[in-house]
């Protein structure tokens, strides 16, 4: 299994704005702090955003906060929202051509180790990957204070 950048900068995102805690913070901040694209970050909080993972609060005194305490997001739950495809395989996909399908055993193979990461991911919420690392986590993102 391979997760997509975009769901990769999603807990990115929720990582930040957990150690951050009620500090408000943009997405220029966040981008510049992992070194990646603005324009696609922005794509990745408006989904968080419509998915109710963050808020985004416009204006001067604007900014983003987590929605949702850190233990109520499920990572399995997260990456199913996330992801705009879960389909290893094209014989996964509704428009399938491939010819062996009617007697491969690929497809119910995959769909069981598809079930099996996605339930380990059900275990852990947003809290266990933060896990007693909020001084560690804030010093590599240079957050300068940590409200936890």
């Amino acid at each position: 299994m391979h997760l997509t950048r975009f769901t990769d900068y999603s807990i990115r995102v929720l990582i930040f704005l957990a150690v951050k805690g009620e500090e408000r913070s943009t997405i220029n901040e966040i981008a510049e702090t992992f070194d990646i694209s603005r324009n696609h970050l922005m794509k990745v909080v408006q989904e968080l955003s419509q998915k109710n993972y963050v808020t985004a609060i416009r204006g001067k005194n604007g900014g983003l906060l987590l929605t949702r305490d850190p233990a109520t997001i499920v990572l399995g739950k997260l990456v199913r929202e996330m992801e705009h495809g879960m389909e290893l395989v094209e014989c996964f996909h509704s428009d399938n051509n491939c010819i062996i399908t009617p007697s491969c055993r690929l497809q119910p193979i995959l769909n069981e180790a598809l079930s099996a990461f996605l339930e380990v991911l059900d275990r852990y919420t947003l809290a266990d990957v933060l896990s007693n690392r909020y001084p560690q986590l804030a010093g590599l993102m240079r957050i300068p204070t940590v409200n936890v």
